[in-house]
């Protein structure tokens, strides 16, 4: 028997071919990953985790249309960056184009990692999202997972926010490179006077 693989949310939005559906980017992170990295965060989750750090991600509907040429040019044109990180939302919906991303980023010898509310397991079955497995086939590291409240971790020295998450080291250049701490937070002001906050407590609010 044959399983043919779709996403339900993205036949609802159509995204371009080239195109992702993103909800944020920052450039020169260090708490999404080791060293000083771009994250990009898709549109999209099905999930709606209680205590989701990013639930603006939740919705399918298009919000920051950018292609895949345009982000990559703009990750490569920052010299500080080691690598790229996908988040969001649940980078695995939009699995193909990020896969796209991802072969341009490590071309230029950068490395990539990607957050995910699937198993490793869930994303090599049969019914994973399309394009799982040339998405895998890209990264260097996945943190899988969802985040699960009842099991989060308050620790400055833990790569992950809750126990049943796991962190998957698909490049062993990188087994070294562990060094991130998720029970952190950043706060990046744009050039319009928007803030980022990521990290940890990444919905924290804060007061103008």
């Amino acid at each position: 028997m044959t399983h043919t693989k779709h996403n339900p949310y993205l036949e609802l939005i159509e995204i371009p071919a080239g195109y992702l559906n993103i909800m944020g980017y920052v450039d020169e992170s260090e708490v999404n990953g080791p060293g000083c990295r771009a994250v990009v965060w898709v549109q999209g989750c099905s999930r709606e985790c209680s205590e989701c750090f990013n639930p603006a991600s939740w919705s399918f509907e298009m919000n920051q249309l950018i292609s895949i040429d345009t982000l990559a040019q703009k990750i490569l044109s920052n010299p500080r960056h080691e690598g790229v990180t996908f988040s969001g939302g649940e980078p695995f919906w939009q699995a193909p184009a990020l896969a796209d991303l991802a072969i341009q980023i490590k071309a230029a010898g950068l490395n990539v990692m990607s957050f995910t509310g699937f198993t490793l397991e869930q994303l090599r079955s049969p019914y994973a999202p399309a394009g799982a497995e040339d998405l895998l086939d890209q990264l260097d590291l996945l943190i899988d997972g969802p985040y699960v409240e009842s099991l989060a971790i308050h620790r400055p020295d833990s790569l992950v926010s809750s126990s049943n998450q796991r962190v998957h080291v698909l490049n062993p250049a990188l087994r070294d490179r562990l060094t991130w701490a998720s029970d952190q937070i950043e706060i990046h002001v744009l050039k319009d006077g928007s803030r980022i906050v990521t990290g940890y407590r990444g919905q924290l609010n804060l007061s103008e």
